[in-house]
């Protein structure tokens, strides 16, 4: 299994002070970055090929599994046009996404619980979806509606006459097949041959659910806690509400 970290964004969102941004997954919660907790869950659940997408500031990244001491190789690749959309992040790993086995694509800006990732990484080969039923309403959560167990829409604005059984908001972490992920990676290409490069690429994941060609299955976090960091009140919500609930972090031997 790979995993795939997608951390090339310039997080305006965030509004860090002029002069002193950098990218969003070298954020500390507790003295450790988070990179630094996604590289340690993943080895955690036995996933050891990393590939980390970067555009912003890649250097700073770097500099940081270098101070970590990281004991294996990250694999880098550059998106040299990260002020656009994460699509063609996910263009530039597509030999990530195509070489064999099953896949996992994470945005880096997430902090969580183990739970989150034990339940994406259970069991063999699958192609999985993360649902929270317990989110806020409005405009931000990119909602994920299943109905009879299927996925019907992703996205943050519904239709209104959308029909669906359960709502709940997407975790930004996608599981795929060897098969699907080489599907999704044509979905992508086809958005950047088109100019729509400046895309989410939850847009693309969305085209490949409702095209019904592979099958998914969900997998319900509803309890484990976990926040998406776009906002400066989303790293108050992070150190004050989320980080006192997670699990301690078990590491892998080095």
């Amino acid at each position: 299994m790979r995993a795939i970290i997608l951390a090339a964004g310039l997080g305006l969102r965030l509004q860090q002070p002029a002069g002193e941004q950098f990218p969003k997954c070298l954020l500390q919660f507790d003295g450790m970055t988070l990179l630094e907790r996604h590289l340690q869950m993943l080895e955690a659940a036995g996933v050891e090929d990393v590939v980390l997408a970067l555009g912003f500031q890649p250097e700073t990244v770097r500099t940081e599994l270098k101070r970590m001491g990281w004991p294996r190789d990250v694999e880098i690749v550059l998106n040299p046009r990260y002020d656009l959309g994460s699509v063609l992040t996910v263009h530039t790993v597509a030999d990530a996404l195509t070489r064999g086995g099953d896949v996992l694509v994470m945005d880096a800006d997430v902090l969580y619980d183990e739970r989150i990732l034990s339940a994406l990484v259970a069991g063999e080969t699958v192609n999985r979806l993360l649902i929270d039923r317990d989110f806020e309403t409005g405009d931000e959560p990119v909602k994920l509606c299943l109905k009879d167990s299927v996925p019907v829409e992703l996205r943050k604005q519904l239709a209104v006459n959308l029909e669906y059984d359960t709502i709940g908001e997407s975790v930004g972490f996608f599981r795929f097949r060897e098969e699907t992920a080489r599907r999704f990676a044509e979905i992508v290409a086809g958005y950047v041959d088109s100019g729509r490069a400046n895309m989410p690429h939850e847009e693309a994941v969305r085209d490949l659910l409702l095209e019904r060609s592979q099958v998914f299955d969900t997998a319900d976090v509803t309890g484990a806690p976990w926040i998406e960091i776009d906002f400066p009140n989303d790293v108050e919500r992070a150190t004050r509400e989320i980080l006192p609930q997670l699990q301690p972090l078990v590491s892998a031997p080095r």
